[in-house]
């Protein structure tokens, strides 16, 4: 540990962790690691060439859900590089400025997925409490904007993350506690007053998640409350049903944030393994299993991926 502190300039490279205290485990961990990068990959990548192949899924929800696999592309990258050097060949050295990098991708992607769960649960309120306005409510027009929307409120949430890290002096251990670098466990390292930071990093999460998870929960309180009202049962079985998808991304992406979350809060005497299992949740099961989801539950998407399985079969 350093007694003077350093500007991030000088910093010494920050030193990044497998599993703390299982050292022994972590080429299983890579190989299981390795599967969920192969799935996410894969899956996500299949995902955007069905939507662009087939012409029946040119519409609003779909156009979503190739950004949210863009998005979920875009987190497996972001963590991939560090993940490999440290879990496979014992590479743990990442210097100050690659560190401030990936960790912007890292929160980038994060907060965009948030946004694109929301403006997904719009679509799915639009779609079924005002149906006739469907198409002239979600136009192309209005579906490139909101992604755009969310694309700039990302980028204003995390750009000023690194720089006001960058500004502080540090003086303490730069081992970080994960195999990738997140603002939570670089905020601890600073030795200045981290005041400012930890008052910007709970607005981000207020008005980024907060908002978004509100938002969407409202939407769906309003979408059951028209599906009540819906005579037949079965009918209202197979509205519901159109949603069932975009729920379980909602359930995959929230529910292990709020682990991650209470984790950090209330087992901070919990082993370092736990804190980084969570967070390895957290980032790899929603890109891996939002995929899955899709291509069980949408009919025109399931049915193209056997056209491709069994064309590649024969």
């Amino acid at each position: 540990m350093a007694d003077n502190p350093h500007n991030s300039s000088e910093l010494p490279p920050f030193i990044l962790t497998g599993l703390p205290g299982m050292q022994t485990l972590q080429h299983w961990m890579f190989l299981l690691l390795g599967t969920l990068y192969v799935v996410s990959i894969v899956g996500n990548v299949l995902i955007l060439f069905i939507i662009k192949e087939e012409q029946s899924l040119h519409q609003p929800m779909y156009y979503f859900l190739s950004l949210l696999s863009v998005n979920d592309l875009g987190v497996s990258f972001s963590t991939l590089p560090t993940v490999l050097a440290t879990f496979c060949f014992h590479l743990q050295k990442i210097s100050f400025d690659s560190c401030m990098a990936q960790m912007f991708f890292i929160h980038f992607f994060s907060f965009t997925e948030s946004g694109i769960l929301l403006v997904m649960s719009f679509d799915r309120y639009v779609a079924i409490c005002n149906p006739l306005r469907y198409a002239t409510v979600l136009t192309d027009v209005r579906v490139a904007c909101m992604g755009i929307c969310v694309i700039i409120r990302s980028v204003c949430m995390v750009f000023p993350l690194p720089l006001l890290l960058k500004r502080l002096p540090f003086c303490k251990a730069n081992v970080l506690s994960h195999a990738y670098c997140l603002h939570p466990d670089l905020i601890r390292l600073p030795c200045g007053d981290i005041t400012i930071n930890n008052i910007f990093g709970l607005f981000t999460v207020i008005s980024t998640f907060g908002l978004d998870s509100a938002f969407i929960l409202l939407s769906y309180v309003l979408i059951l409350r028209s599906v009540l009202a819906i005579a037949s049962r079965e009918e209202r079985l197979k509205t519901l049903n159109t949603c069932v998808s975009h729920m379980s991304a909602v359930l995959i992406f929230y529910v292990p944030m709020v682990g991650v979350s209470m984790v950090a809060r209330y087992g901070r005497h919990a082993p370092q393994y736990v804190h980084t299992l969570m967070s390895l949740i957290y980032l790899f099961v929603p890109p891996m299993l939002n995929p899955v989801i899709y291509s069980i539950k949408t009919k025109e998407i399931r049915r193209k991926l056997c056209k491709i399985l069994l064309r590649t079969k024969y």
